[in-house]
């Protein structure tokens, strides 16, 4: 699988058994493909640990289909003014594009299978409308504030499930609010989930530990 992690306040420092190291701070983004097997460390900076602060860190883990499972591992992390970004609506919504295609602009982060994905900032009253196949689904998380859809206010930390039987998604602002949005077509595949691993059979989630074990997955060095 890949994880995308989203440092929104304070900062994370990433180390890696690959031999990656970065220190990414607040609105920055770490995207990092596990595929045949890492060993990883994320945790606050050693200035972060001695000055204190507010922390908020959100990590999505993005499946990936059988035939890259057994993928490089890579990472790469962005700070906040490395990744692209745009307006719209007069500055009213504020897109910071992480993956994919939007606008005419072009996310930063190259990835794997095709996605889509952006945090979006909106002021109080500014509307969004996203066209979307009906072919992909929609991940639509609200970070901070609250967002109106269809009539109905939907507050922060809720996860939106959107169907698919249309071909764009149309929000308002019911107050200043952070969303996290993306979209992908469906692998279609079965998928087993299991501590840190996830594949598409249990034979091969009994697979992945065996590898862990037997020290497949790198050295650390802690």
């Amino acid at each position: 699988m890949e994880t995308v992690t989203f440092i929104l306040e304070g900062d994370i420092m990433h180390k890696d058994s690959g031999g990656h190291e970065s220190v990414i701070r607040a609105g920055g983004i770490q995207w990092m493909a596990a595929g045949r097997g890492l060993i990883h460390a994320e945790v606050s900076s050693s200035q972060f640990k001695k000055e204190g602060g507010p922390l908020e860190i959100l990590q999505l883990w993005l499946n990936l289909p059988a035939r890259l499972k057994m993928t490089e591992p890579r990472y790469i992390g962005l700070q906040k003014e490395e990744i692209t970004h745009f307006t719209l609506h007069e500055g009213a919504v504020r897109v910071q594009l992480i993956a994919g295609e939007w606008n005419g602009e072009r996310g930063s982060f190259e990835t794997l299978t095709p996605i889509l994905l952006s945090t979006v900032f909106l002021d109080k009253g500014a509307k969004l409308q996203k066209e979307i196949p009906q072919t992909e689904n929609v991940f639509f998380y609200i970070v901070r504030g609250s967002i109106r859809i269809i009539g109905d206010r939907v507050p922060f930390r809720t996860l939106v499930e959107f169907n698919n039987d249309g071909d764009a998604i149309a929000v308002e602002a019911s107050e200043d609010a952070v969303v996290i949005l993306g979209h992908a077509r469906p692998f279609a595949e079965p998928m087993v989930a299991q501590g840190p691993f996830v594949m598409n059979t249990q034979d091969e989630i009994r697979q992945a530990y065996f590898d862990y074990q037997m020290g497949k997955f790198g050295t650390w060095k802690g």
